[in-house]
Parts: C-alpha cells; sequence; structure tokens
C-alpha cells in the first residue's frame, strides 16, 4: 500500500523563523536537550537539519569506482516544529517575533527577528559575517 506523499508549499508561502547558522534546542525526540548549529533550512517541507545530531545509519551500495558502499551514517531533517531558537543575547531558547527596523547602511525598514525573553533583536550569523 502507498501512502499520500505530502505536497511542498510554494516558497513564497513557506515561512519559518529558523534560519541557516541559527543554535537551536531539540525540545522532542531521540536527541531532546541537545543543542546544534543549523546546516540547512527546508521552509517548503517545515523541516531543517541539525549539524551532528538525529543521526541515522543508510546502507549505500558501491557506485562502479566512484563510492564505496557500506553504512554511512546521515544527519536526517527534523520538523521545525521539534525545535526552539536560541537567542543570541540571553541564549535561552526562546520564541521568535518579528518587527521592522532600520538595517544596513542605507537604513531601510527591514523585518528583524526579536527575543520573546529578553526583547532584543536576533542577529543572523550568515549576514553578520
Amino acid at each position: 500500500m502507498a501512502t499520500k506523499q505530502k505536497e511542498k508549499k510554494p516558497l513564497h508561502l513557506a515561512k519559518m523563523n529558523i534560519k541557516r547558522g541559527d543554535t537551536v534546542l531539540i525540545i522532542t525526540g531521540k536527541d531532546r536537550g541537545k543543542e546544534g548549529l543549523i546546516s540547512r533550512a527546508m521552509p517548503q517541507v517545515s523541516k531543517v537539519i541539525v549539524e551532528g545530531l538525529n543521526i541515522a545509519k543508510k546502507h549505500v551500495r558501491p557506485q562502479g569506482q566512484t563510492r564505496q558502499g557500506g553504512i554511512i551514517e546521515k544527519a536526517m531533517p527534523i520538523h521545525v516544529s521539534n525545535v526552539m531558537l536560541k537567542c543570541t543575547e540571553c541564549g535561552q531558547p526562546t520564541r521568535v517575533a518579528h518587527d521592522r527596523r532600520p538595517s544596513g547602511a542605507d537604513g531601510k525598514m527591514r523585518s528583524v527577528r526579536i527575543c520573546k525573553k529578553c526583547h532584543k533583536v536576533i542577529e543572523d550569523r550568515m549576514r553578520s559575517s
């Protein structure tokens, strides 16, 4: 019996409060209580991949002379509702609010993420470097 595959959301409708480079705390599942860095965000399916967490063993066949076969460990996606963003200022896991503030050299109004606990702007690790 085939299972129904979930439909992907159109990219303009897929919104998440978590981005690549954010530090998150896993709140449910086998890795509950652990924290890690987001290596990939998939907003169309509302999932994220956290470096070094939610590891599964995958059996791969050798591909001619290019790839060796064997058992590899692979980080699997976690649903975004099972992780919580850690604030860059207070270091606590928090919910996210959004506000429009002037930012950048040009001073344009841009949407920024705000910590619900300390009410400070959550730094975007990818932009700041």
